[in-house]
């Protein structure tokens, strides 16, 4: 059941970082699910070193908050590679 739990949390945190990104348009819902996912790990990786716990397998809104940073941050990088910028 924790596996479903983080790929719809993962669904949405990739779906609003990339409504904030400006790439909704270019990104379906199977990359939304999949850059919320990466975007967890990164964010669980920078969150666990202000000691803050977001885990994705439990629904919380730290665990939402925490994998749609790393979503952001994700998708941010991707625009460098892509753009040569950041939107």
């Amino acid at each position: 059941m924790g596996w479903i739990i983080a790929l719809i949390v993962g669904g949405i945190a990739g779906w609003l970082a990339s409504k904030v990104m400006n790439r909704d348009a270019s990104m379906g819902i199977f990359w939304n699910i999949v850059v919320g996912c990466i975007g967890s790990v990164i964010g669980n990786l920078i969150a666990n070193q202000f000691g803050i716990v977001g885990s994705v397998q439990q629904f919380s809104i730290v665990g939402l908050l925490v994998a749609f940073v790393g979503a952001i941050i994700l998708l941010g990088i991707v625009n460098l590679v892509q753009r040569g910028k950041v939107r």
